[in-house]
């Protein structure tokens, strides 16, 4: 399979702090009546990038966003057929979801399932007053009616393409990779051989 990317470190981080200030403007975090926000990560890279954005929040804003962590595993609609599968940690945030505008914060938005899941594990944390997506980046291809609320970077891709993010705290490097797949090689036909064989 074939890589190339499609966002370096500088470009993560930038995009990371858009998405800090998108948060701020519409929640208006900094506005003197400011509603409470808690930020919520999706594992395993959706955590970290939600204690990525709550740094920047408060650094633009001033404002200190609890953070939490939410194992969706035993939410999944793939959990059957995929059933032994590792549970993720799941943090509450300081004084909890309910009455709070959560940001949920995931990596990459594709089908949108891994969302469900996570709207389904958050009903059993607690009542929100509204539940919001970020996402670093939106690849298409959605299954399920749904949207992000914030997005770092839209990456229009084929349903045979990967797209990988890589956080310096799990690979080593920050950056977005974009997969496509080797072309298939024609076999060579008769009249192919022989006039490989006529060059030689």
């Amino acid at each position: 399979m074939g890589e190339r990317v499609l966002l370096d470190a500088a470009d993560v981080s930038r995009t990371i702090a858009r998405v800090a200030h998108q948060v701020i403007e519409k929640t208006a975090l900094d506005a003197p009546d400011a509603p409470r926000v808690v930020i919520i990560g999706i594992p395993t890279r959706g955590t970290t990038l939600a204690d990525r954005l709550a740094v920047k929040i408060r650094e633009f804003s001033g404002v200190d966003v609890p953070v939490g962590y939410l194992d969706i595993t035993l939410y999944r609609d793939d959990l059957r057929a995929k059933p032994h599968r590792p549970l993720e940690r799941t943090m509450v945030p300081a004084g909890g979801v309910d009455n709070a505008i959560v940001v949920l914060v995931d990596d990459v938005l594709y089908s949108g399932r891994t969302v469900r899941a996570a709207l389904d594990a958050l009903r059993d944390l607690g009542r929100p007053a509204a539940v919001q997506l970020a996402v670093l980046v939106d690849r298409g291809h959605r299954e399920l009616p749904l949207r992000a609320d914030y997005v770092g970077k839209n990456i229009p891709t084929s349903r045979e393409e990967t797209v990988s993010v890589h956080l310096t705290e799990h690979d080593g490097v920050d950056e977005v990779v974009l997969g496509s797949p080797e072309p298939a090689h024609k076999e060579a036909g008769p009249q192919d051989s022989a006039a490989k064989q006529a060059d030689q």
